[in-house]
């Protein structure tokens, strides 16, 4: 099985790639923000921090983790982002193993691991992986493909700031790919990248 990365900024189209990719047989995707999601539920391995580091004030009366206010002090106060991403990311790295273990077992032949800090996170371990995609498409584009999915101008403005410094680390198994090209030709140069029959 091979296993590739789809990384990159808000509005880069990761997640169009990903579901694109995920359509063809023997493929498919693991979304990293449904995991981290799924790791600060209640019972989840970063529930616990979370709620010690941030307190009650992210949560709700049924004591779930509030999103939208974590997401608001993650993208307001770097050493918030910090403390949730140190939290958050090994739970979700150990998840992506897990499934990709699963993923080998039952015989997928390539496995889409989609999330934007995949070559920034400290908690990745890029050994997983075959092949680790950066999408890279133009700040003016990202926040017409933002507002075009209907996210406030607000939220679009404190993402990009909170962005403003991703950028891929230096890797063997990374590949640039300009993200403003057809997603379908984008998922070609992908397949053709991993050395496999589509």
């Amino acid at each position: 099985m091979k296993i590739v990365g789809l990384a990159g900024p808000a509005g880069s189209g990761k997640s169009t790639l990903g579901k694109l990719l995920a359509r063809r047989p023997g493929y498919a995707r693991v979304d990293c923000d449904e995991l981290a999601w799924e790791a600060y539920r209640p019972g989840g391995p970063a529930y616990e921090g979370l709620r010690a580091r941030f307190g009650p004030g992210v949560l709700n009366p049924d004591g779930t983790v509030h999103r939208p206010t974590l997401a608001r002090l993650a993208l307001t106060d770097p050493q918030a982002k910090k403390d949730l991403e140190d939290l958050v990311h090994p739970a979700v790295m150990a998840q992506v193993t897990k499934l990709a273990e699963e993923h080998r077992t039952r015989g997928t032949r390539v496995l889409v691991v989609e999330g934007a800090l995949l070559l920034s996170s400290p908690h990745v371990d890029l050994e997983l992986f075959d092949l680790v995609v950066w999408l890279e498409v133009p700040e003016e584009e990202r926040r017409r493909r933002l507002a075009a999915a209907g996210i406030p101008p607000e939220t679009v403005g404190a993402r990009m700031a909170a962005q403003n410094d991703l950028r891929p680390r230096p890797h063997p198994k990374l590949v640039v790919l300009d993200g403003r090209g057809s997603p379908e030709a984008l998922a070609d140069r992908i397949v053709e990248l991993l050395g496999i029959s589509s």
